[in-house]
């Protein structure tokens, strides 16, 4: 081991606290390899994702607007640094492991589909398996990148993206920590998107949200980053009053904006638009590009067209979607 790398890791022993996790504490790799000697496994987990093709594309696909006209809005993309900016903050308040924190926030929405939530419905409701972005991100960083080599991750980078949304738990104090910093990033980043649409505005939100959390989306951010690391110990926490400001906060999203027609209105047709190309890719699994087409021999069709459709950014989802389905206009 180089002298670079274990002072790196004997400094995580000295700062890192009792609930935080080591790396070399590690269950490492689907596949053993060599260690750098300059980076920890979590390190290279984080490079290994930025680097990747699956999170270039998220600067492409939607948040919450449907392709917008201004520059400001949030992408896919955005949203995860800010969750990555957030996750890091607590964790460096708790004593924590940034570098796991950081590499499971950057590769949380890997696998998210083009359209944002809408597309995943999409896929859902046909693909006879189902389909949750946080399973697809997953299949992402095992078996679709670097041509379909997967990125070899650690099983807690592994695991922190799998369980970043619903069902079972992180397994490290890290993971539960983007899971909550996932969700202060869209409801406060999503609000102010909606108030630049001319959705909300500041005075919509409710009082009791504004009186515990803040006038502001700083303050917002601020209030809930503080209350995390003052309640957390072994378990990830906010203080009662805050937890229930963030809970209205939470529900008056979804009532005003999440449900909204100016925010969802061409849900409808990005969803039929999801849908058709399915439909197409999973009974023509010959038109699918070369890598998905050695997907369809081993996983089937249906797996091949989902795992293609859901890596597609808004335009090129609209792109193929016109080269199959919309006519050219006659050339002379």
């Amino acid at each position: 081991m180089s002298e670079i790398r274990l002072r790196t890791l004997e400094n995580e022993r000295k700062i890192i606290s009792e609930y935080g996790f080591l790396c070399c504490n590690t269950r490492g790799r689907l596949t053993p390899e060599a260690e750098c000697p300059v980076r920890t496994a979590f390190q290279r987990d984080r490079d290994r994702i930025i680097h990747s093709s699956a999170f270039r594309r998220l600067k492409h696909k939607t948040q919450v607007f449907l392709s917008p006209d201004s520059d400001h809005y949030r992408t896919r993309l955005t949203h995860t640094l800010e969750v990555s900016q957030i996750a890091r903050t607590i964790a460096m308040g708790l004593g924590l492991n940034e570098n796991l924190t950081e590499a499971i926030a950057l590769g949380h929405d890997l696998g998210h589909t083009p359209f944002g939530h809408a597309g995943e419905r999409a896929l859902n409701e046909v693909f006879p398996e189902g389909f949750k972005h946080y399973q697809q991100s997953l299949r992402v960083v095992d078996l679709l990148e670097d041509k379909g080599k997967g990125l070899n991750l650690t099983y807690e980078v592994r695991n922190g993206i799998v369980c970043h949304t619903r069902g079972e738990e992180a397994c490290t104090l890290e993971g539960r920590i983007v899971k909550l910093a996932d969700k202060i990033a869209y409801i406060n980043h999503d609000i102010d998107d909606a108030i630049r649409g001319g959705v909300i505005s500041e005075g919509n939100i409710p009082i009791e949200a504004r009186r515990y959390l803040g006038q502001t989306k700083s303050q917002r951010i601020n209030t809930l980053v503080m209350s995390a690391i003052n309640n957390t110990t072994d378990t990830v926490c906010l203080d009662s009053d805050v937890q229930s400001a963030f809970d209205i906060l939470h529900d008056f999203m979804f009532e005003r904006v999440y449900t909204n027609p100016v925010c969802k209105g061409e849900e409808s047709k990005a969803i039929a638009l999801i849908q058709k190309l399915y439909e197409f890719f999973s009974t023509h699994p010959d038109e699918l590009p070369n890598e998905y087409i050695a997907i369809a021999w081993k996983d089937g069709a249906e797996r091949a067209a989902v795992d293609y459709i859901a890596g597609m950014t808004d335009g090129y989802a609209l792109k193929v979607f016109s080269d199959y389905f919309i006519p050219n206009g006659w050339e002379n």
